[in-house]
């Protein structure tokens, strides 16, 4: 009779006679063990009784020679709604640049969209009160009763719009409002309506929702505004959502009131067509345009979701504080999730944001002063870039962005660099020969453009024009031809 009944693994260390509970076994009974590490019961053969002893836990007592050191497969795949998403080029740039000028180099950062200025003093010192009086636990879900009331007062004064504070709820920054609106009235298939150059997150979130996003291009000859005519084509049974953005991140473009108003008779024909109303640069637009609220329109106040809040221009983007308006069935909605999500917004940030509030109609002084200094730069840059043969400027009108087209630049080989094909090409050229960091259109749905950011001091913004242009000077008679 053979010594051993399987040619697996040999344990590598002896056995006591009584293994966690298993019957004794004489330990002359043990010839040979074998097992395979595939299981968790041994099964031991005693050749002078041929019985089997089960020993249930004895992985716990021995190592293998092989196979126990094998390692475990692990499933990385992540979720198809996850994959559907495509991470924000803004972000990604500016996080480059940062770690560029981190590392020393000189780069001229016109990417992100953030004031370079100081919080007001007075929301600032709103801020550090608030810690020192101890009001720093957790707000109700929607937000303080103080501030929800203190928005309805600023909507009603200088929107025209009536909400009670219900019909409020405050979120941890305009972005956490816009996307639980999506979330709130989407639907898998639904189709969200988003006329493009847009900002580069909304139809991430429409697929977050599982609904389409569709794009409706505008043209620089026409401002970057949406046609009525266009809108209209491309309306179906499956819009549930317009997305509006007035004055507009990227282009600066603004929607004069009449142009809303087709828009919005347009809407009114759809009975399942809401409109998220994106006026989070409303006090930054420069007269003689004029900001409306679409809400504000007739028959447009029942499907009309309202997204502001406080970071551009009250310079408090770090504070992350914005919210939502809207019919109470869609606001409670968005309360809903964000009580799933990250609960109320900041108690010192909101305390900010009261005090923000009260700074006066349009943000007082302190905020026209910073819109003064905003309308000398778009000044400045519209001058420079015209002076430039072969790129196109559509004026701002609000905002802190100029959106120019570059196009005529594409198809020319750089010098060691190699060939710029596109914005996305032509953005790393100038980042790389001109130190300058600015967004490729391609990441707002128009590839002939590219985004510069102007909320940078006057003295940063004409060091970056001069080494644009000396960049471009190579490449600016082959732009011609």
């Amino acid at each position: 009779m053979a010594n051993t009944l399987y040619n697996g693994p040999r344990c590598s260390i002896g056995l006591r006679d009584q293994c966690l509970g298993a019957p004794s076994v004489p330990r002359t009974a043990f010839r040979s063990l074998s097992f395979s590490s595939q299981f968790p019961a041994l099964t031991i053969i005693t050749l002078e009784t041929g019985k089997q002893v089960q020993l249930s836990r004895m992985a716990a007592l021995v190592k293998a020679e092989s196979n126990f050191d094998q390692e475990l497969n692990v499933d990385m795949s992540l979720s198809p709604r996850v994959n559907s998403v495509k991470p924000s080029k803004t972000v990604a740039i500016s996080d480059q640049a940062a770690a560029l000028a981190l590392a020393g180099v000189p780069v001229i950062r016109l990417a992100a969209g953030e004031p370079d200025f100081d919080t007001p003093a007075v929301i600032a010192e709103a801020g550090i009160n608030a810690i020192r009086e101890g009001y720093t636990r957790y707000t109700p879900n929607a937000g303080t009763m103080e501030l929800r009331k203190a928005i309805c007062h600023k909507l009603k004064e200088e929107n025209g719009l009536t909400y009670t504070p219900d019909q409020i709820v405050v979120s941890n920054g305009a972005k956490q409002s816009l996307v639980q609106a999506v979330l709130a009235v989407c639907s898998p298939g639904d189709e969200v309506i988003i006329p493009a150059p847009f900002w580069v997150s909304y139809p991430e979130m429409a697929r977050l929702a599982d609904a389409t996003p569709v794009i409706l291009p505008t043209q620089i000859s026409n401002n970057f505004l949406l046609d009525p005519k266009h809108l209209q084509s491309r309306l179906t049974e499956k819009s549930r959502l317009l997305i509006l953005c007035s004055p507009s991140n990227p282009t600066g473009s603004v929607y004069p009131k009449e142009l809303l108003q087709e828009i919005a008779q347009i809407v009114a024909k759809h009975p399942r067509l809401l409109v998220v109303s994106d006026e989070i640069y409303e006090h930054i637009i420069y007269a003689p345009a004029t900001h409306t609220s679409f809400a504000s329109l007739p028959g447009m106040w029942d499907r009309t979701l309202t997204v502001n809040g406080f970071s551009k221009a009250f310079a408090m983007t770090g504070w992350r504080l914005g919210y939502i308006a809207g019919p109470k069935h869609f606001v409670s909605a968005c309360g809903k999730l964000q009580s799933q999500f990250t609960s109320g917004a900041s108690s010192i940030s909101q305390k900010a944001g009261v005090a923000a509030l009260g700074l006066g109609y349009a943000g007082g002084e302190a905020v026209a002063t910073m819109v003064k200094a905003f309308r000398e730069r778009r000044d400045f840059l519209v001058k420079s870039f015209r002076e430039i043969d072969g790129i196109k400027i559509s004026e701002p009108q609000g905002a802190f962005y100029l959106f120019a087209d570059f196009s005529s630049y594409y198809g020319q080989e750089a010098e060691g660099f190699g060939k710029i094909e596109d914005s996305e090409s032509l953005c790393r050229y100038l980042l790389d020969k001109a130190q300058v960091a600015l967004v490729p259109g391609s990441a707002f749905g128009d590839d002939s453009c590219i985004r510069i950011s102007y909320a940078e001091s006057l003295t940063t913004l004409q060091a970056a024009v001069e080494r644009i242009k000396k960049a471009l000077a190579p490449l600016h008679s082959a732009a011609l031809v």
